[in-house]
């Protein structure tokens, strides 16, 4: 053997790996959480600081956690998407969580983009959404009836996304 094959070797299997890492989607970051009870918490409104959400007031219910901030621009796209949704009737509830945002900001983004949630939890430190794995927002989790989640979109959830991805999930989580 001589000098120059194990340096070759080497060399051939780092370029695969780096062959295959372009090959992937720098958005589908796997959740540990899939499968696993949604991280519980207890949080003040958006709309009103002296009232509490909890995951534990949506038991029973087929959901949706969308990880949301004024700052986000992402956030902007995504918006219009979940307006049209939660004007269908058969709609699942979609919860806020307004997260390492000011108060007074997530209510006038609402209020100038409209306002497809049940209600928006406020997250302005950001534990909720560390407990998440939140890296960034927009992000969005499917929260089955026994408080499991189920599904995690990574980035704006686009007409596409919700046709293909989110709403079957949600029809077989309904039955």
């Amino acid at each position: 053997m001589n000098k120059f094959t194990l340096p070759l070797v080497a060399f051939t299997a780092l370029v695969a790996v780096l062959a295959v890492g372009l090959t992937l989607n720098p958005r589908a970051v796997p959740s540990p959480l899939i499968g696993k009870p949604a991280p519980d918490f207890k949080v003040a409104r958006l709309d009103d600081p002296n009232l509490e959400f909890s995951p534990g007031d949506m038991a029973g219910k087929v959901w949706l956690l969308n990880v949301w901030a004024s700052w986000c621009v992402a956030c902007r796209e995504e918006h219009p998407v979940l307006v049209a949704y939660a004007k269908n009737e058969s709609a699942v509830p979609i919860i806020g969580l307004n997260y390492k945002d000011k108060r007074d900001d997530g209510l006038l983004w609402l209020a100038r983009y409209g306002n497809p949630y049940q209600l928006s939890a406020f997250d302005a430190d950001g534990r909720v959404g560390i407990d998440y794995g939140v890296y960034g927002v927009p992000e969005t989790y499917l929260i089955d009836k026994a408080g499991r989640i189920r599904f995690k979109q990574t980035g704006p959830i686009t007409a596409a996304a919700l046709e293909k991805n989110i709403l079957p999930l949600i029809k077989e989580l309904n039955r």
